[in-house]
């Protein structure tokens, strides 16, 4: 008969390692929506980052990457994939895939994708970024095409995106805009 009492280090291990991918996913969140609390919920505040021609600190960065991703994009998504975390105590050291995608303000769209490479640190018993480390892997453009809204008939009805806490994913409690309407 097996035994049916879950290991307590490996619970602890899978509520640390979701904690952490939450940390990231709020970084992602963040800087798509805009939203700069919520990006720097990810980091600690004096994080030490390195991505791209930026080196700094937490808040730098959000203003940094907001005026880039402003100027430049209508439209972006930081898509987070593989992910690993290696535990020793109050320090993980994690790599996590990513994909950038972005609908630039010519219209044309750039792809791009690498790996976040972090030391997170438990602090008053919350998991943050410490130290990041961006590698780009790929980059470029992709040919453009015209975003099908007007293709489809009512696409937009229920709300458009937007790079603000007006998004629809903000929307507590979360209702269509429109009237659900059941076939007979």
């Amino acid at each position: 008969m097996a035994n049916d009492t879950p290991d307590p280090a490996r619970l602890q291990k899978l509520i640390d390692r979701q904690d952490i991918f939450d940390a990231l996913t709020r970084f992602a969140r963040g800087m798509d929506r805009f939203d700069r609390a919520a990006f720097l919920s990810a980091f600690h505040a004096d994080a030490q980052i390195a991505a791209g021609p930026f080196v700094g600190h937490p808040a730098a960065l959000y203003d940094w990457a907001r005026a880039l991703h402003d100027h430049g994009q209508s439209a972006t998504q930081h898509v987070l994939l593989n992910h690993t975390a290696d535990f020793a105590g109050e320090t993980a050291h994690c790599e996590t895939y990513y994909m950038f995608a972005a609908r630039n303000r010519d219209d044309s769209n750039w792809i791009a994708g690498g790996r976040y490479i972090d030391r997170f640190e438990r602090r008053d018993n919350e998991w943050r970024i410490a130290v990041r480390s961006t590698v780009v892997e790929y980059s470029g453009l992709l040919p453009s095409a015209p975003i099908p809204f007007g293709d489809i008939p009512g696409i937009g009805l229920n709300g458009l995106a937007t790079r603000d806490t007006d998004d629809l994913s903000y929307r507590r409690p979360l209702t269509n805009l429109r009237p659900f309407n059941l076939p007979e």
